[in-house]
């Protein structure tokens, strides 16, 4: 595996981290329990020392499976990232800007971007406890809210590192603007972005401003949610109630498949799965200090964390490159 350090801080992350968004079950059609834990342990038995997640992730589920799972394993060797700023418990009482009504496990609930300080600090709680741990080594704004000033937000997350209950502060989905107002109040290590192959929007403004300013780019759905691993081209079948039925309606899967199809071949010389050569090739766009990979069993966890290991050349990026232009 491949360690670098985020931004600013002194987080040395796992180029390949462990996304736990799946295991949550929430709009993924559910999660098997047991597996997940698997698919954590063998990522870190494969070298993966990064796991991201999010209280929204099962409505707390995903949490506290990682905490269950790690909870005898050195705290040291293990680098949770998580998150705040999603609230679907009414704590907020209807402040914060709507979402959507959540359903999860038969019951509907109100969903919010919320990030005041009072709900910063009383998240930051209920992770720690879920986690089963006394610090976060990253806690990020999970989207931003229309309804709080950043400089209140950026506030709560110097005095949670004032107080060492974080190591780093970071933000996700954040506009160019909002990342420099950000910066007024605290120095932020990274900006969570969805960024792969077939989305690669950020490269026009966020890369460089994250370039200049020494900010780590957390790259999310880097394999566009399985798209990007050519099985859904195979036979593989979505459940009625993975939110992935809609999502994939973004993209044209003509060529979506017909470009998949030209980089096969390269995948086959590396010995490697597509989704492996995605996953490397992401780690060595500009700027993009993390990869998160999700995995919903151990095999899917080994086969990621091996994607570090697969040897593209300059003359393969190039290549590949010159594919994905004839695709927009």
């Amino acid at each position: 595996m491949e360690y670098r350090k985020l931004g600013d801080s002194d987080l040395q992350l796992s180029a390949i981290t462990y996304g736990s968004f799946a295991i949550g079950g929430t709009m993924w059609g559910g999660t098997e329990k047991s597996e997940a834990k698997e698919a954590i342990l063998a990522s870190i038995n494969h070298g993966i020392t990064s796991i991201d997640t999010a209280p929204f992730y099962g409505l707390g589920l995903s949490e506290e499976l990682i905490g269950e799972t790690i909870k005898n394993i050195d705290r040291s060797k293990v680098q949770l990232l998580t998150k705040f700023g999603m609230v679907w418990d009414g704590s907020n009482n209807g402040k914060g800007d709507f979402m959507w009504n959540q359903e999860h496990d038969g019951k509907s609930y109100p969903l919010y971007k919320y990030a005041s300080k009072a709900n910063v600090i009383k998240e930051t709680e209920e992770s720690l406890k879920r986690l089963k741990t006394d610090y976060i080594d990253l806690l990020q704004l999970h989207w931003p809210d229309s309804t709080t000033p950043i400089d209140e937000t950026m506030e709560a997350l110097q005095l949670l590192i004032d107080q060492g209950k974080i190591r780093a502060a970071g933000v996700s989905n954040y506009t160019k603007d909002q990342m420099l107002e950000a910066q007024k109040t605290i120095q932020i290590s990274s900006n969570q972005m969805s960024y792969s192959m077939l989305n690669r929007g950020i490269e026009k403004d966020i890369v460089p401003l994250a370039l200049e300013q020494n900010i780590g780019i957390i790259a999310y759905s880097p394999l566009e949610r399985g798209l990007l691993s050519g099985k859904y081209f195979k036979g593989e079948k979505l459940k009625s109630d993975d939110h992935r039925q809609d999502y994939f309606g973004q993209f044209n899967p003509k060529k979506v498949e017909a470009f998949l199809k030209k980089i096969e071949p390269l995948a086959a010389e590396k010995k490697a799965s597509l989704a492996q050569l995605v996953l490397k090739w992401t780690t060595l766009q500009p700027a993009i200090t993390v990869v998160l990979a999700g995995a919903r069993n151990k095999e899917q966890a080994i086969s990621n964390a091996k994607a570090i290991d697969v040897n593209l050349t300059e003359k393969d990026v190039q290549y590949i490159n010159s594919e994905l232009a004839q695709l927009s």
